[in-house]
């Protein structure tokens, strides 16, 4: 790997990690309340399109890093969908 791959590769791990502190927070409190699912949708779709570009363009840091984002970002989407869906009903 060259010195730009190695660049890319570092920044789509940190943005990419950044997700499993969220992930876990939301599974292990099933609060979701104050997590936007207007911005979740959209940066999920906008993931996947990332995830498209980095497979036309074969860029593996690109493919691996979006892949495991939409990923970590899907399951806090869902989860989101899951616990207000049971919040409501609670009430």
């Amino acid at each position: 790997m060259n010195t730009i791959d190695w660049l890319g590769s570092i920044a789509a791990t940190l943005t990419t990690a950044s997700f499993i502190p969220q992930a876990w927070r939301v599974w292990r409190t099933r609060h979701t309340k104050d997590i936007s699912l207007g911005m979740y949708t959209l940066f999920i779709l906008g993931v996947v399109l990332w995830l498209f570009y980095g497979i036309l363009l074969g860029s593996w840091p690109i493919i691996i890093a979006n892949d495991i984002t939409a990923c970590l970002a899907g399951t806090v989407l869902a989860m989101k969908l899951h616990f207000d869906r049971n919040q409501f009903k609670l009430k």
